[in-house]
């Protein structure tokens, strides 16, 4: 958060906030903080849990905010899912002069095999072995702006730490990934059983694991509008 949020922060956009577990992270780090989301179900959770913040209906590609209104947009895993040549202008509409853009995903850490493995769905067009699930995670958190975007130099760095889980909690956890909901129903089930025994061959006697985290940060801040563009 540190290294994502600039000092000083005014208003910080929390875009694609889902259920606001990073926007109630940015409060606290920025005087005022706005949460867009479009699916109202997630912005209800949002609302209830997140006093004090602003919820906003709205998509990365139509922003509800005025011109040059925030010190920063972050977006936490959820960029890959932004139509960029729409969503990067406006991000930069949104912005003020050096406006942070801050992007991030935090998952478990596939450096480790064992962590990737429970990634493995063996069926077509699902990752099926280590290579495959490491080639999608670096296809899926990485950052490439349009040309002519109006952004400086970016810079990237990775925070690791661990999280303890229950075997249960693991597996739910996994069940959400879309490439486990578009398995076949033999498949799914095949791979989460085998993540389960990985689960169990790594927990202690109450069935919890120490399981390994990574965030991948990007970050870059928006150039200077250029006279006639600031009207």
């Amino acid at each position: 958060m540190a290294w994502l949020v600039p000092a000083g922060c005014g208003i910080a956009v929390d875009l694609a906030a889902g259920t606001g577990l990073f926007t109630r992270a940015l409060t606290g780090r920025a005087e005022n903080v706005v949460a867009i989301e479009p699916d109202w179900r997630m912005r209800d959770v949002l609302a209830t849990r997140s006093p004090g913040v602003r919820v906003l209906p709205g998509s990365a590609e139509q922003i509800p905010l005025p011109d040059c209104y925030a010190d920063a947009v972050l977006v936490s895993t959820a960029w890959h899912w932004f139509d960029l040549g729409r969503a990067v202008p406006e991000i930069a509409r949104v912005l003020k002069d050096g406006g942070r853009l801050g992007v991030l995903w935090t998952s478990r850490d596939r450096a480790e095999d064992w962590v990737a493995n429970l990634d493995v769905i063996r069926s077509p067009g699902q990752p099926r072995n280590l290579d495959e699930v490491r080639e999608r995670l670096a296809r899926q958190h990485s950052v490439v702006l349009p040309a002519g975007a109006e952004f400086g130099p970016p810079d990237v760095a990775s925070f690791g730490f661990s999280r303890v889980i229950s075997v249960t909690d693991a597996l739910a956890w996994l069940a959400t990934a879309s490439q486990v909901l578009t398995a076949s129903p033999a498949e799914r089930d095949a791979g989460l059983t085998r993540a389960r025994a990985a689960l169990l061959a790594r927990a202690d006697q109450g069935e919890l694991v120490e399981m390994p985290m990574m965030s991948w940060c990007w970050r870059a801040d928006r150039l200077t509008r250029a006279v006639e563009d600031a009207g």
